[in-house]
């Protein structure tokens, strides 16, 4: 591979998987610690990012943000949340919905695949996948460059698993971690390939 080739592919855009789920896998929104500082992480890599790719069913439960846009609550770490992600643009993979009702979203014309091989040759900041269809899939096509897995301190006991549909061993290499006081622990992992 020539030089030129190898700095190209360094400045594509990553494409980033980041989402929560508790110590023993369950990525239900309702099983997790909502507080403050999870929000302000969040809140961060939403400011620092190009696009977020979403499921019809984890964008639909995302537009509870837009009341607070509205009616914000007086707690900063929640409308600080609710600014960044009303503003950046959102991309929502349905067959089912007709419009977005958001002004900063639209809905995916072609496969994800193709979205994905589109956005990466775009310059601009990396893209983000919030949803645990979205992962799955981007998983077993292997075009995920990295994983931020925000393991909270909660055993859920059943619910919704975030790898379950996984096809395949994945290995992957542990970039770095970051602790939240709430002992929620964000891993950032590259795939080996």
């Amino acid at each position: 591979m020539n030089n030129t080739r190898k700095a190209k592919e360094n400045d594509m855009r990553k494409v980033i998987a980041a989402f929560n789920m508790t110590v023993d896998g369950n990525c239900d929104h309702t099983a997790g610690i909502a507080d403050e500082e999870l929000h302000q992480h969040y809140t961060d890599l939403l400011n620092n990012a190009g696009v977020i790719l979403y499921g019809r069913t984890t964008y639909e439960l995302m537009q509870y943000w837009q009341t607070l846009i509205k009616n914000p609550s007086g707690e900063k770490a929640s409308d600080d949340f609710a600014k960044a992600i009303d503003k950046i643009p959102k991309i929502v993979f349905s067959r089912n919905l007709k419009n977005t009702d958001w002004e900063s979203a639209k809905i995916a014309t072609n496969p994800i695949d193709e979205v994905i091989d589109e956005l990466k040759q775009q310059s601009g900041k990396d893209i983000f996948i919030g949803s645990r269809s979205l992962i799955i899939q981007l998983m077993n096509l292997n075009l995920i460059d990295e994983l931020q897995l925000c393991i909270q301190p909660v055993i859920a006991g059943n619910g919704l698993q975030l790898f379950d549909q996984i096809k395949g061993r994945t290995k992957l290499k542990l970039i770095k971690t970051k602790s939240l006081k709430s002992g929620s622990t964000v891993f950032y992992y590259e795939p080996n390939r």
